[in-house]
């Protein structure tokens, strides 16, 4: 197969934003709208990928990091001239040069693949991608001569009447063949008023040489929208989204109100697990089969087994193993680990800890650097005290021990297998296994002690 190099525009600020992030680096579905056209690209099946940065170009390196190759382009004077930024990378190159934009994050690889093949099998220098929408206000016009063949494209700024009442429009997607479109770029001006080199021009050039410029129509126009503001972004937003849900659903997920549920697109989630309305989904989560998640929970970079509940509960960067409870109002903080079988229930917090097989921690209680052992059961209001102002310090609670309501363990501590601690207690020593550990106070009545009180007008 010949080979298919990508290059991506993205070297534009995107003034409309109205942002000191460059445009492409504005997220959609959980990723930067680059990262979705590098998808993109890859699954075309482009063999390397060249982007274009300019405007904050540090920044998107930063962002998107290794996988492609960066150029700059330190004046923004048009696409054409950024195109040839990327001639010298491509210097000995003889296959095909996909051109896209770094702010098309609805694109589908599958329409580019498509694209490529029509491309190849024609025989064309250049091929453009087109698309016919209900309004052409804005957009590019294709020219075709008598036979169909492209001869240019004309900006809506420039066309005559008859030309504004062409319907094809330029997505600014192409496919060249390297050799043409390099002599190509040569030949290019910025003799216009904007004095930019316009990439649009190539194709004249090369049908005025007498070669073959062929167009492809797109399947969907919506996947050509370019994102050049607020209101368009949160336009993909929604498109973005409602494929993710669809494909879930598909995959066989219940997704109760989708209006109300936003899944990201890294996400993965098994059959037969439900989503529940008001559910925020993120990152690299990954969730298994039978689970119920929701309503209002926000998961995040998490990974989540088999047939676990989750409901009205922040869970991120954490573990869950199968059949595990939690919630209501749970906040599952980095490195929380929860072991089969656990629960966590209502008003809980658990941070950097791992809870064992099978135990408890059911209610107002904050567990944090805490290693708990399998079928322990913490009492309500419970606090394991980790930091003293300068460190923290890990609680180990041993198998099958039992800790009472309103206990604090302050850290370093160990609390022994199969150990109790009374309800009230403050621990500040191991408590050896087997054993009762109290930490309170002894309890004093004094009697009569009310009436004193009142006779004295208390």
């Amino acid at each position: 197969m010949q080979e298919m190099v990508s290059v991506i525009l993205a070297a534009g600020k995107g003034t409309r934003m109205k942002s000191s992030l460059p445009k492409v680096l504005h997220a959609v579905a959980g990723e930067p709208m680059l990262r979705h056209v590098l998808a993109a690209a890859r699954e075309a099946g482009a063999s390397r990928t060249l982007v274009v940065v300019g405007f904050g170009g540090e920044a998107v390196q930063s962002a998107i990091g290794a996988g492609s190759e960066y150029v700059v382009q330190t004046e923004q004077l048009g696409t054409g001239h950024a195109l040839m930024q990327a001639q010298p990378a491509l210097a000995g190159f003889a296959g095909t040069v996909l051109l896209l934009c770094g702010d098309t994050p609805l694109l589908r690889g599958e329409t580019l693949k498509n694209f490529f093949a029509a491309h190849r099998g024609s025989g064309a220098a250049a091929t453009v991608l087109t698309a016919v929408p209900s309004d052409a206000t804005g957009y590019g016009r294709i020219l075709r001569d008598a036979g169909g063949r492209v001869t240019g494209i004309v900006e809506q700024k420039d066309a005559t009447a008859e030309q504004l009442a062409i319907g094809e429009i330029n997505t600014g997607i192409y496919c060249f063949e390297a050799a043409p479109l390099f002599a190509a770029l040569s030949a290019l001006t910025c003799n216009n008023a904007q004095g930019e080199y316009y990439l649009t021009d190539v194709l004249a050039i090369l049908a005025q040489s007498g070669q073959v410029v062929g167009a492809v129509v797109a399947p969907d126009f919506q996947e050509m929208l370019g994102i050049n503001s607020r209101v368009q972004l949160a336009e993909a937003e929604t498109i973005l989204r409602r494929r993710k849900l669809v494909e879930l659903m598909d995959s066989g997920v219940t997704v109760m109100d989708p209006a109300s549920t936003f899944v990201d697109a890294g996400v993965s989630i098994g059959p037969d697990t439900i989503l529940y309305p008001f559910s925020w989904i993120e990152g690299t989560t990954t969730i298994g089969r039978n689970c119920r998640i929701g309503p209002n929970s926000r998961i995040a970079d998490s990974r989540i087994g088999d047939e676990v509940t989750l409901h009205f509960s922040y869970a991120h960067e954490c573990k869950i193993a199968d059949g595990v409870t939690v919630g209501p109002y749970v906040h599952l903080r980095p490195a929380a680990d929860l072991a089969a079988g656990v629960k966590v229930g209502n008003f809980v917090e658990i941070k950097n800890s791992l809870i064992g097989q099978g135990s408890k921690v059911p209610h107002l209680s904050y567990i944090g650097d805490t290693d708990i052992g399998a079928a322990v059961n913490i009492g309500s209001g419970t606090i394991t005290v980790n930091y003293d102002g300068k460190k923290k310090h890990r609680t180990v609670i041993g198998d099958r021990a039992f800790v009472g309501c309103n206990t604090n363990l302050v850290a370093p501590v160990n609390v022994g297998e199969d150990s109790y601690i009374a309800a009230g207690s403050t621990i500040t020593k191991d408590v050896p296994p087997g054993s009762l550990g109290v930490g309170r106070a002894r309890q004093l009545n004094i009697a009569g002690w009310t009436d004193k009180k009142n006779s004295m007008g208390g």
